[in-house]
């Protein structure tokens, strides 16, 4: 016969957490008396007050917040949604976003999508991110025009340069400007021969992202009276690692007289600069190296990445004051607001 359970005033079993009514009982109240004292009512007699915090406290009861604020309409949670948290731009940008979020009071819930487009629909959709307030969404392959379409009501904003036309409120990057002031570096320093590594294998799979800073490049090389090389756009399947590495190395079998590249992200940069140490070309001063997002691997790697700076805690900053407002009641018209960068010279390009 399995051993009986005892049970005595002040005390619970520890498998499930205190109660209302536990409280209610050691306490030799109604649940309605706690519920009157949990919820700071003031018809409630000091004293009756003073002895039902004092069971609250020796049974450590946690009121059931997210009840609560369901009954006020609100749940405190807004949803993230974004690629990946595992690549160092989206895990840094999430960290500014959950302390922007906790300085607001509010809990973010992630929800990683990984790019995929189905994926994201269901975001868009209110799957699986029910029960919260708003939606912080970065997209990265779902059009502007579908997003519009959207049938879930919570209210949203977007972060990055995907999303035109979908009329939600959105934090953007020049990338335009980003890709013109990673190349205008380079040509200060006398490269002529720059590629940009980061390109697709046809200008209908170009996103948004990569399309900008192209035409930033293009930009600074016709300030610079140079003439676009469209072989020096090289295409790599993603922003990884281990495709800047491959890519890089495919770059330079091709075209040998490269002495600069722009890469797409830092990842690609950090994985260029590995393969170049293999080829024996010397960084900076065979082929100097360009990177954007100055992840902390950028301080770290060897020789040291150039990298163009983007302030997270900018972009998280205004995404939710932009949700916040929508949460309060504003009716306005989408609204865009733009982050720059800024250049952090290091070895890679001579630093």
């Amino acid at each position: 016969m399995p051993p009986e359970t005892t049970r005595r005033p002040g005390l619970r079993p520890t498998t499930r957490p205190t109660t209302l009514r536990d409280v209610a009982e050691a306490a030799g109240v109604s649940i309605k008396t706690v519920s009157n004292v949990v919820n700071d009512h003031p018809h409630v007699r000091p004293e009756m007050r003073e002895r039902v915090k004092v069971v609250i406290e020796r049974l450590d009861y946690r009121p059931n917040g997210i009840g609560r604020q369901l009954r006020q309409g609100r749940t405190g949670l807004v949803a993230l949604a974004l690629p990946n948290v595992t690549s160092p731009y989206y895990g840094e940008l999430t960290s500014a976003l959950v302390t922007a979020a906790r300085a607001r009071g509010i809990t973010l819930l992630v929800e990683q999508t990984d790019g995929d487009l189905e994926r994201e629909r269901e975001v868009a959709n209110g799957f699986p991110v029910r029960l919260v307030d708003g939606l912080v969404f970065v997209p990265l392959t779902m059009p502007g025009g579908e997003l519009a379409q959207r049938r879930d009501s919570t209210p949203a904003v977007l972060i990055g340069e995907h999303g035109q036309g979908s009329g939600y409120d959105r934090v953007t990057i020049d990338s335009v400007a980003l890709g013109d002031l990673g190349v205008q570096h380079l040509l200060e320093t006398g490269r002529r021969r720059i590629a940009f590594l980061g390109d697709k294998s046809s200008e209908e799979l170009r996103p948004p992202v990569a399309a900008q800073r192209i035409e930033g490049y293009r930009n600074a090389l016709q300030r610079a009276g140079l003439e676009f090389d469209p072989g020096l756009l090289w295409p790599l399947p993603e922003w990884e690692l281990r495709h800047g590495y491959d890519g890089a190395r495919a770059l330079l079998a091709a075209r040998p007289d490269v002495d600069a590249i722009f890469a797409a992200n830092d990842l690609v940069a950090v994985g260029a600069l590995h393969a170049l140490r293999e080829l024996g070309r010397r960084v900076p001063e065979d082929v100097a190296v360009v990177g954007v997002d100055d992840v902390e691997q950028a301080r770290y790697s060897a020789p040291t990445l150039t990298s163009i700076a983007l302030d997270r805690s900018e972009m998280a900053d205004l995404a939710l004051g932009m949700l916040a407002d929508r949460l309060a009641g504003h009716q306005g018209p989408e609204r865009l607001l733009t982050v720059g960068g800024r250049l952090v010279v290091r070895e890679s390009s001579g630093g």
